[in-house]
């Protein structure tokens, strides 16, 4: 509930302070007193965008503060915790903004952005004015209207939670048909480049071994050449073995004289032969095995033109030809088992289908029940309007499967038919302006009755009725006071006795300068200001009895 309200420098607005109590609280006063000035004030405070020029000429700054008292059942308090915003059940909004356009938003202290607040400030008040019309005609609104006044979240919540789950797996079913469709269409080529890999059989690192035999068999004779040179100069007339073996045997009859002193020179020696003959040996075996076959060289050439055609038809090296056979064969075994693949996604579709039926229907039901009470709400408050022969109705109606949404699958839609024997239609074509008017304001009433918020506005919502019918609009709003906080802006005084508190919004000049001011009337301020609301500027002394019959009037005989 909306305690105090304190404006300082907001557009004719130089210092105002008002302490707001329970039950119904009127503010009324002449057209441009100002009366918008401080529902725009208020504004600021719920996070409507601002703009410099609401600050008073003269002024720095301006600046706006709500003391608001919350009790523990409201929501505020959870999405608060969310942001770590402390609340002990009296929260203080202020919100500055300088004549430069620069603004600070404080949370009890806490600096808090713009959208926070609009989250925030959610919880705390709610305003109905005369242009929510637009919204409450708009048939793609009366959905969201309806589920607000029914207040069954858990059922929003499973059946968006539902059909989230079954559009992610219908979208993963579509995904693997459209891409089996498209693998069976090139089914006939994965066959081929499968069978012509698979044919070919590339071996990693095989381009490079291929490369390297190439070059020796085109230079087999010079490799020849090469190492006959060489066995001839190891093992030839006068050969390096020859010349080591006699070392060999000198040093060995060396050794026998002295009792083998040079034994290690012998070993050294023979070590060397050693390593010689296996030499001449493994020269002699190379020298047969080079191939001086044309034939090896031109099949080595024609298989790596082959890999090298391959690669490039499939964008890969040659080391990665394995791997591609690896994949495509894959890509074909996929394909072979897809179906099986196609049948299990198609399961699970089924089941989240099923799952969001389910809870589609149960969100359909809390609907139904929601709008039978509203109906039978609001054709309570039709004859009291002069309505009595009018007949609101709340249509529900399944839409087709291509619809649904995570909202269910109902369509919703007022309507109503205002005379005996007429079809009902839809509530912004059949109503004209009186009786719309009347319907809204019954709707409004309702709304708010099972508004979650503390504090309600009603900005001037009775504008174009009158007598007995804006009689019975007050004694609605005196009766939703009893439950909340009511604020209502006025000019009829009909609604105006209803009121527990009353306050004049008046606007003075004094040196060229306009401003602003409320005044909270006394019993005798508020006949004062009813019968003007009667009469005009001249008040008579039949206004000032009238005025005095309207408040006094019992409220419970309504």
């Amino acid at each position: 509930m909306l305690k105090t309200l304190s404006i300082r420098n907001v557009v004719l607005i130089d210092s105002l302070d008002i302490d707001f109590k329970e039950g119904l609280t009127v503010l009324s006063g002449e057209t441009g007193a100002g009366k918008s000035i401080l529902l725009d004030s208020l504004g600021l405070l719920l996070g409507n965008r601002s703009e410099a020029s609401m600050v008073r000429i003269g002024a720095d700054k301006l600046s706006v503060t709500g003391v608001f008292e919350v009790q523990k059942n409201n929501k505020l308090y959870e999405v608060a915790k969310d942001y770590d915003l402390d609340i002990d059940g009296e929260i203080i909004i202020k919100r500055t903004i300088t004549s430069e356009g620069k603004g600070k938003i404080l949370f009890n202290d806490q600096i808090i952005t713009l959208k926070l607040l609009k989250e925030l400030s959610q919880y705390l008040i709610e305003i109905h004015g005369q242009h929510d019309n637009q919204g409450l005609l708009n048939p793609a609104t009366h959905c969201d209207i309806l589920d607000n006044y029914g207040k069954y979240e858990k059922e929003l919540t499973s059946t968006k939670e539902a059909f989230i789950n079954y559009k992610i797996a219908s979208k993963r079913l579509k995904e693997k048909e459209n891409a089996l469709s498209k693998a069976k269409e090139e089914e006939e080529n994965l066959r081929h480049w499968v069978q012509e890999l698979e044919k070919l059989a590339p071996q990693k690192g095989e381009e490079e071994q291929l490369r390297n035999r190439r070059s020796e068999l085109m230079n087999a004779e010079k490799i020849i050449e090469k190492l006959n040179q060489a066995y001839s100069y190891l093992n030839g007339g006068n050969s390096v073995l020859e010349q080591i073996s006699k070392a060999q045997n000198a040093i060995s009859r060396a050794n026998e004289i002295v009792n083998g002193k040079y034994a290690d020179i012998e070993q050294n020696i023979e070590t060397a032969l050693y390593s010689l003959n296996d030499a001449v040996e493994r020269i002699e075996a190379n020298s047969a095995d080079i191939n001086l076959n044309q034939n090896e060289i031109d099949e080595i050439e024609t298989r790596l033109f082959t890999l090298r055609s391959i690669a490039k038809k499939h964008q890969t090296d040659i080391d990665l030809l394995p791997e591609k056979l690896e994949e495509l064969s894959k890509e074909l075994k996929n394909l072979q088992y897809g179906e099986d693949s196609l049948r299990e996604l198609r399961k699970e579709v089924k089941i989240f289908e099923e799952k969001y039926r389910e809870e589609a229907q149960k969100l359909s039901e809390k609907r139904q029940e929601a709008a039978q009470k509203l109906d039978k709400n609001i054709m309570k408050e039709l004859p009291p309007l002069k309505m009595e022969k009018a007949v609101f109705k709340t249509k529900i109606v399944s839409k087709d499967e291509s619809q649904w949404s995570e909202k269910g699958w109902d369509t919703v839609c007022f309507e109503v038919s205002t005379n005996p024997n007429t079809p009902m239609g839809a509530l912004n074509k059949i109503a004209s302006g009186g009786e719309l008017s009347r319907f809204m304001l019954a709707l409004k009433v309702n709304l708010a009755q099972e508004s979650s918020q503390e504090t309600l506005i009603f900005d001037e919502i009775d504008t174009g009725i009158g007598g007995a019918t804006a009689e019975a609009v007050g004694e609605r709003l005196s009766r939703l006071g009893k439950k909340v906080q009511v604020l209502v802006v006025t000019h009829s005084p009909q609604v105006a006795a209803f009121s527990n508190e009353h306050f004049k919004v008046e606007k003075h000049t004094e040196n060229n300068k306009t401003t602003t001011s409320l005044k909270q009337l006394d019993a005798r301020g508020k006949i004062e200001e009813i019968a003007r609301m009667l009469a005009g500027e001249k008040i008579t002394k039949e206004a000032r009895a009238a005025a005095q019959v309207l408040v006094n009037k019992d409220a419970s005989l309504f």
